[in-house]
């Protein structure tokens, strides 16, 4: 399993977390406020996770051509 594997991983997991806390908080399933609060702190926490593991990916592949634009034609 190579570097992308793990990151592409981790994405999914991340993105699945972020779905089911969003879910949570949108259907009504938070009782009291200190539950919300730590909710929307775990919501911020894998969005920051998810944009990471993006920023991982995108530098990796400008590694992999060089860092140049690719022409498709």
């Amino acid at each position: 399993m190579d570097g992308v594997e793990v990151i592409t991983k981790l994405q999914r997991l991340a993105k699945n977390q972020l779905e089911n806390l969003t879910l949570s908080i949108t259907s009504g399933n938070v009782d009291n406020m200190e539950k919300y609060q730590y909710m929307i702190g775990q919501i911020r926490v894998y969005e920051y996770l998810l944009q990471e593991l993006s920023n991982l990916l995108s530098k990796k592949e400008h590694k992999d051509n060089g860092g140049n634009i690719i022409k498709l034609d």
